[in-house]
């Protein structure tokens, strides 16, 4: 009897048992550190969405208002864009409005404007006038990048209804031109370069930037190797000089303390900021350790393009991808 009774209670616990296992081998499946981290690699590749934000260290999403608060930390925000996406210009504006909002002075860096077109950009951030052929002209719109100033007045105009500073970032366009005919050093020769201060600045040729630029040129433009130097130079001076329109501010800055949360946002194409190279590493030179700042690069972005995705954070294209809506269509495709 009690044999039976026994036997009983074994295959009444029998269900238990195999739940226990079942759950055991379930969790220890789970822990395999290579499955972790192909359930890790998974949450991060789906789901991706326009106006997400990814922090390429970690590949990991941010929340808009936990991300601002890291960027306010910063001296200098350096905004990447692809041009004639109007989304860019919008993501920027978000940004902008926000610092504001949370009491920061932000200075608006343009690509845009170069340094001859800067007294006519002040007196219109000075004012309320409406753009006219006259401004377009003194701020040497058309000479310095052309397009419609339609797609980047949203930006100056920020800058004006917010009594805030916008600096034109760019060499004047006749100086990089001529560095492109001539070469760097056969330029550097001519009045114009005395004139606008750049004779006393070094020009660093660094590496890790010249393997970058000289690849992109060559697979993106046609010519003779002396063309590509030249070509390469004259990125160089652009370069160097946004550099130096940025160091100029925030020396300003340091010069003249005050009250204000002050930062500098710069607005360029996201060339100029890919790997921090470009622009960034010529600032944090001129600066040392003395120097907090941090590269967004803003991409379109629609639900087929993971891939593109993936590869930029895997080559750490900035500190921070800021996916948005797909611009209208540009016949001229950017070469990568």
């Amino acid at each position: 009897m009690i044999a039976r009774l026994t036997r009983l209670s074994t295959l009444r616990a029998w269900p238990t048992f195999m739940l226990i296992l079942f759950i055991s081998l379930l969790v220890c499946a789970h822990s395999s550190p290579a499955e972790d981290d192909q359930t890790s690699q998974a949450t991060l590749d789906v789901g991706w969405q326009p106006w997400q934000i990814l922090e390429t260290r970690t590949g990991h999403t941010i929340p808009f208002g936990d991300w601002l608060k890291i960027l306010e930390q910063q001296d200098i925000i350096y905004l990447g864009e692809e041009h004639h996406n109007s989304f860019h210009i919008q993501a920027a504006l978000k940004m902008l409005d926000q610092l504001v909002a949370d009491g920061m002075e932000p200075t608006i860096g343009l690509e845009m404007f170069g340094w001859d077109g800067q007294t006519a950009l002040d007196d219109y951030v000075s004012t309320s006038r409406p753009v006219t052929n006259e401004f377009l002209e003194q701020v040497r719109w058309k000479q310095n990048w052309g397009g419609a100033f339609e797609d980047y007045a949203p930006l100056v105009a920020f800058a004006r209804d917010h009594h805030l500073a916008a600096r034109a970032m760019n060499p004047p366009k006749p100086l990089i031109r001529r560095v492109v005919q001539l070469g760097l050093e056969q330029a550097k020769q001519e009045p114009e370069w005395a004139a606008w201060g750049i004779l006393q600045d070094e020009i660093v040729d660094d590496l890790a930037y010249r393997e970058r630029i000289m690849d992109q040129l060559k697979r993106c433009h046609g010519g003779t190797e002396d063309h590509f130097r030249t070509m390469y130079e004259a990125s160089m001076v652009r370069d160097e000089g946004m550099a130096k329109t940025l160091v100029t501010r925030q020396k300003e800055f340091r010069k003249d303390p005050s009250e204000a949360r002050r930062i500098i946002v710069s607005y360029t194409g996201a060339g100029h900021i890919q790997y921090n190279l470009p622009v960034p590493k010529r600032v944090a030179r001129r600066f040392g350790e003395d120097i907090k700042q941090t590269t967004v690069y803003m991409m379109s972005f629609d639900t087929n393009m993971n891939d593109d995705v993936r590869a930029r954070l895997d080559d750490t294209i900035a500190d921070y991808i800021w996916l948005t809506p797909m611009g209208k269509q540009n016949s001229t495709k950017p070469c990568k």
